[in-house]
């Protein structure tokens, strides 16, 4: 069992201060964090995408790049990327570089996203983020594990010829039991956001994984990989 820190990496007034930091001053707070993570001998530090106020981390790979290059044993991930929003080909390539610069400490944990707008600044139309999640991971699959790629599909251009380093892969959700069901049949690990649900509904979809890895021949239900995301404030302390 690992334990670690995410942050969704949001800019927020401070509750005992009142005061409300700059992108800059969070994004330095965020390195000292995952420095500390490590420091305490916690295991993980993960950082999510998003592309909308208030939140600053638009690029975990360049960030995640940097906490990689100021610790030694942490590993590192995202919580989430989106994989509807981002084309695969780039996913594949940008995170085995970050998997070679962290020295194998690189993990990547995919998802939808449920912001609305941020869909068309990429071209893409949120009705269609299911059908996007499932495609796009299945073509970022292959494109790691395949020396030659001959891929045709609804959402991008035709694909020939790629191959990359994979991380290991986590799939994260809130609430869609069609993404648990993909995490199963890949054998990859299954992160349930557990933040904005009740308990019986996050135990369902863990269930529900835990049953599928092992239908789909990876090892039994105790062997499937499950992380669970929560949140707590912690205030400063002398």
């Amino acid at each position: 069992m690992q334990f670690g820190v995410f942050s969704v990496s949001d800019i927020t007034r401070d509750p005992v201060t009142g005061e409300t930091p700059s992108e800059a001053q969070r994004i330095d707070a965020i390195g000292q964090i995952a420095r500390k993570t490590e420091e305490v001998g916690l295991d993980v530090f993960a950082i999510g995408e998003h592309h909308n106020p208030p939140f600053f981390s638009s690029s975990p790979s360049t960030l995640l790049a940097a906490i990689a290059a100021t610790t030694k044993d942490l590993v590192v991930t995202t919580s989430t990327t989106l994989i509807t929003t981002n084309d695969p080909v780039r996913v594949a390539e940008e995170y085995a570089m970050l998997q070679h610069i962290s020295k194998g400490r690189m993990d990547l944990m995919i998802g939808r996203g449920n912001t609305a707008p941020v869909y068309p600044w990429f071209g893409q139309d949120i009705s269609q983020g299911l059908s996007l999640a499932l495609q796009n991971y299945d073509l970022l699959h292959r494109l790691w594990r395949e020396d030659v790629v001959d891929w045709e599909g609804e959402f991008r251009t035709p694909l020939k010829g790629f191959t990359s380093v994979p991380p290991f892969v986590w799939h994260g959700s809130i609430r869609t039991p069609q993404i648990a069901e993909q995490a199963a049949y890949y054998g990859n690990g299954y992160f349930a956001n557990h933040i904005f649900w009740p308990t019986e509904h996050s135990r369902q979809l863990i269930e529900f994984y835990r049953q599928r890895f092992e239908h789909h021949g990876h090892g039994t239900a105790k062997d499937a990989i499950v992380g669970l995301g929560g949140h707590a404030y912690i205030a400063k302390r002398s």
